[in-house]
């Protein structure tokens, strides 16, 4: 069962509106049986949640995300994890993520406006007494989000020239 649990996986990750029934058919099991798998993987925590790709600027939705890269002091025994619960916490925060390389942490955020953003960062990373030091990166067009590409290139208008 270990490979239709891989199988369902990969098809919700990218189609999570998935029909029951029509999963069944591809995979070549019954519709009861996914529908158990499912309810098991969730039960285990193996499915976390089921989201809905948004292209909020078509939506006619101003909102700015951010890539926020953290370093922190790391806690005895508890490494980075206090610091990062305590950052999850904030609901602008849409992920918290520990990194390697120059810094510790990686933070995706929501706001409405630069000065919402900054503010976040000055009023409540900034006092965190394990946060040393922050940079902030503003996402100025997404191209592909999740494995879905945001842009679609126009169709041309000019007309082909043929000899």
């Amino acid at each position: 069962m270990q490979d239709n649990r891989k199988q369902i996986l990969k098809y919700l990750e990218t189609n999570s509106k998935a029909d029951l029934g029509e999963l069944a058919v591809l995979l070549g099991l019954e519709e009861a049986e996914v529908a158990n798998e499912i309810a098991d993987m969730e039960k285990e925590k193996i499915i976390c949640g089921y989201h809905t790709l948004i292209d909020w600027d078509k939506a006619g939705d101003d909102r700015l995300n951010a890539l926020i890269e953290v370093r922190v002091t790391p806690q005895r025994e508890r490494g980075f994890d206090r610091t990062a619960e305590r950052i999850c916490n904030y609901p602008e925060v849409s992920a918290t993520y520990l990194i390697s390389g120059g810094y510790d942490l990686l933070i995706t955020l929501e706001g409405r406006t630069l000065l919402e953003v900054s503010r976040f960062v000055s009023e409540k990373l900034a006092p965190v007494d394990e946060i040393i030091s922050t940079t902030t990166h503003f996402i100025l067009k997404k191209y592909k989000d999740h494995g879905t590409m945001m842009t679609h290139k126009s169709k041309s208008e000019r007309i082909p020239v043929t000899p």
